[in-house]
């Protein structure tokens, strides 16, 4: 009862810093002279369901954990096979009415609200001719929003074949039980379409993000005094109290306790930036070459039975599962590192459609058209933050810190003697018994297409690539300018209002 009523008070309070994370947040980068109301209530509600479905992983991970004791025994409540389907059907349920929000914005709501600020125009006062334009444009949406829920509920989902039969017929045994009917299939295939859309901003924005915002921290800006004086013939006066001041600390002046302080602070503050960066990297990289040497083939989307190879993230939260909420904590950041290496890719590249360049993200200067962009890409970076934590640690978000007891025979030989049969305890794998491990629900609506988790596997692959090139890319470039993302070159046209403070 304490760890649930623990759960509860959580995530009642995560809900509140969400919310308050996305009001923040959006308004830092939206326009102080075109902001919209509507255009600012629709991007902080979607961006705050998505982080909201995010956050209900860790639940999903904890009540199927919360049903077993370490020794793998099911506790007093969780042996009747009803109560546990009633609590996965519970989590199942907010798993549907979350995926359904997230429908509605991608493909009703913030898509009419874009159109309708599109048609805007101060020559033309007609909001009833604006509502109709936009929802002209929104129908094209919905008719793809309705090709999707159609071909997912009736997409056939067979075995593949030439697969080991009992290990694979266990897992579409687990996910034609955990998803039956033909509403949540096609939930699963529109929302796998959207964590598909999803990955491909991840390559592009959040791998390059990834890199280039450590080794920005590391290198810094130009001074703000050299970049004003340096276009005057003052230039070369600065330079040399500059190469002065150099040669007094090369002397061995020290430095003073409050320099030694901030020093201090940055170092660790890029310290853990890097070792999350390159934890993540790593993890990836071990479950993409876990996939590619033990899996059973591109025809089951490179499903893996078992653990083969360690994995030191997936092993830290089987560590802290158990002491709840030490792992929702650890999950919040590395979703939330997600969003802010994101964040530092769009910035950095803007917003493009292919060789077009769309829009430009800039604190307090966003329009609401963009800002309704930003806001889309977020939500699909945020939706395949879920399959990427899997990749991070797969073990941990597919069964979580349940066991089970495996019973063997002795040297003897004989089952019908109590002293040849020994019970062991091991982590829940494909390999268990039906009724021994349950699957989470975020799992099955993620991995029931095999064809997504292969197209997910060499996403994988990209998404390391990228980050090496930007990597690369990042190391050759100089220090960045101070006003760098604030002033672009084709600003003149733009009033100066914008500038004052």
């Amino acid at each position: 009862m304490k760890s649930r009523s623990r759960m509860l008070s959580t995530l009642c309070f995560n809900l509140q810093v969400i919310l308050a994370f996305c009001w923040v947040y959006i308004r830092k980068y939206q326009s102080r002279q075109e902001s919209e109301v509507i255009s600012t209530i629709t991007a902080i509600c979607a961006l705050a369901v998505a982080l909201i479905t995010s956050a209900l992983l860790p639940v999903d991970i904890f009540l199927v954990s919360y049903m077993k004791y370490p020794n793998g025994t099911y506790k007093g409540w969780a042996e009747n096979n009803e109560t546990r389907g009633q609590i996965e059907d519970t989590v199942l349920y907010a798993y549907y009415s979350l995926y359904s929000i997230i429908l509605f914005c991608v493909f009703l709501w913030i898509p009419f609200v874009y159109f309708y600020y599109e048609e805007k125009d101060d020559d033309n006062t007609d909001k009833c001719l604006q509502v109709k334009n936009a929802l002209k444009y929104t129908t094209g949406f919905i008719i793809v929003c309705t090709a999707l829920l159609l071909i997912g509920a009736f997409v056939p989902l067979e075995a593949p074949p030439n697969q080991s039969a009992t290990q694979w017929e266990k897992m579409q045994y687990l996910f034609e039980e955990g998803l039956t009917g033909y509403g949540l299939p096609a939930l699963s295939f529109s929302i796998s379409s959207l964590t598909l859309i999803g990955m491909l901003a991840v390559i592009t924005y959040t791998a390059y993000g990834m890199s280039v915002l450590p080794l920005n921290l590391i290198k810094g800006t130009r001074s703000v005094v050299y970049e004003r004086l340096e276009n005057t013939e003052d230039i070369e006066e600065v330079e040399h109290q500059i190469e002065k001041l150099k040669a007094k600390c090369e002397d061995g002046r020290p430095l003073s306790s409050r320099d030694r302080r901030n020093l201090q602070e940055f170092e660790v503050k890029l310290q853990v930036i890097s070792h999350v960066c390159n934890c993540e990297i790593c993890c990836i990289v071990l479950y993409s070459l876990d996939k590619a040497l033990h899996s059973a083939g591109i025809s089951s989307g490179f499903m893996v039975f078992g653990t083969n190879l360690t994995n030191p993230l997936n092993e830290l939260l089987l560590t802290l599962q158990p002491v709840f909420p030490l792992d929702y904590i650890l999950i919040t950041v590395i979703t939330m590192y997600f969003v802010f290496t994101s964040m530092a890719g769009i910035r950095n590249m803007g917003i493009w459609f292919f060789w077009i360049r769309l829009y430009k993200i800039r604190p307090k200067r966003t329009r609401p058209q963009a800002l309704l962009f930003l806001c889309m890409i977020l939500l699909l970076i945020v939706l395949h933050t879920s399959y990427m934590i899997y990749s991070l640690a797969p073990q941990y978000v597919m069964y979580g810190s349940q066991r089970y007891l495996l019973q063997s025979l002795g040297p003897k030989g004989s089952p019908t003697l109590g002293n040849t049969t020994t019970e062991t305890t091991r982590n829940c794998d494909a390999d268990a018994p039906q009724d021994e491990c349950t699957v989470t629900r975020s799992y099955l609506f993620l991995h029931k297409f095999w064809f997504f988790s292969t197209i997910y596997y060499f996403g994988n692959w990209v998404f390391i690539a990228v980050f090496l090139i930007g990597l690369v890319v990042s190391c050759c470039k100089g220090k960045r300018s101070v006003i760098q993302g604030e002033v672009e070159a084709d600003d003149s046209d733009m009033s100066e209002d914008e500038y004052i403070h």
